[in-house]
């Protein structure tokens, strides 16, 4: 298949900046090596790195449910998210000697709730209430109200937690969602009405939210790395400036980019799609070291992927709130 390349750019358009160095230097403290991962709070207690990993997966699906229920943006689904996962770097979920934890339904609840408010997308504690029980007993029609015992227990516990984020989060609610850069970016090379590229693109980050990759790299790295999963998925080419190739121009490491891609591909491996295919994500697989034919801007044709549907559905644990 040949591959499309895009037009070079007409004009000299301003160079993307680099990320603020105070910005930067505050997001590097939350940024983790794989080995520091697998010593989270959790783990350390005994909890084994899978069960970790899925119960992680089972509090962001929370978030998502109850956000899409309170038709709140992708941007604040992704600081919750953040806001969760950071949490549990900080604090264990398993029990021991005079310490009880908090659930994850609990933990992602009161994420959610912060990010509402820092991402002013704010909404009423009894919508916010009402919509945590309804996905917690997974049943949408459940009549809940100040009347009942789970609307009480559920508003008190998201109050009660939001304090407890916050001391572990260090009060640093600074998130910088990677959706918004990586518009920047396609609005830069001009395709941002590619509406293949930019699903594509999308598609990657929202199920980025679904696995560690918060804690791995920075949102900059992961909105290059949904660019770069986009033009591959889409076979488009990203034009050179200058001699430098498109992630030297918006100051990120190739490896970086190619290392975010792998743990996708690695992480969605194992869960096939609806038909049984593998995930779309594992045609992105790629040596990290040096540029091959398979680098969006390299003047070799590229190839695409595997067919298949992007990750997988998102689905509620049954079950009620402990405590």
């Amino acid at each position: 298949m040949v591959s499309t390349a895009l037009n070079p750019l007409p004009l000299r358009r301003e160079p993307p900046r680099p990320p603020p160095p105070a910005v930067a230097e505050a997001e590097q403290q939350w940024i983790f090596s794989e080995e520091e991962l697998l010593q989270a709070p959790s783990i350390v207690d005994g909890m084994s790195p899978e069960e970790e990993r899925t119960l992680r997966k089972k509090g962001v699906n929370f978030i998502l449910q109850v956000g899409m229920m309170l038709k709140l943006p992708q941007t604040t689904l992704s600081t919750a998210a953040v806001f969760f996962n950071r949490y549990l770097m900080r604090n264990s979920l398993k029990s021991r000697p005079s310490y009880k934890p908090l659930h994850h339904y609990q933990v992602a609840a009161t994420a959610l709730f912060l990010a509402t408010k820092v991402e002013e997308n704010c909404r009423k504690m009894k919508e916010l209430v009402v919509a945590c029980v309804r996905v917690a007993l997974k049943d949408p029609n459940k009549l809940v109200d100040e009347q009942t015992k789970d609307f009480w227990k559920w508003r008190d516990t998201i109050l009660y937690s939001e304090d407890v984020l916050l001391e572990s989060l260090c009060f640093d609610l600074s998130v910088e969602p990677p959706y918004k850069t990586m518009y920047d970016m396609l609005k830069y090379y001009g395709v941002e009405h590619n509406k293949r590229l930019r699903n594509a693109a999308w598609a990657f980050l929202s199920d980025s939210c679904l696995t560690q990759l918060c804690l791995l790299f920075t949102s900059h790295t992961i909105a290059a790395a949904s660019l770069y999963a986009g033009a591959r998925m889409v076979d488009i080419e990203l034009p050179d400036e200058d001699g430098k190739p498109w992630w030297e121009i918006q100051h990120v490491k190739l490896r970086d980019i190619r290392r975010a891609c792998n743990i996708m591909a690695d992480i969605y491996e194992q869960t096939p799609n609806k038909d049984g295919e593998s995930s779309v994500y594992v045609g992105l697989r790629s040596p990290e070291d040096a540029i091959d034919f398979d680098t969006p801007g390299s003047q070799e044709p590229s190839q695409p992927p595997a067919n298949g549907d992007r990750g997988e559905e998102v689905v509620s644990e049954e079950g009620e709130l402990d405590g």
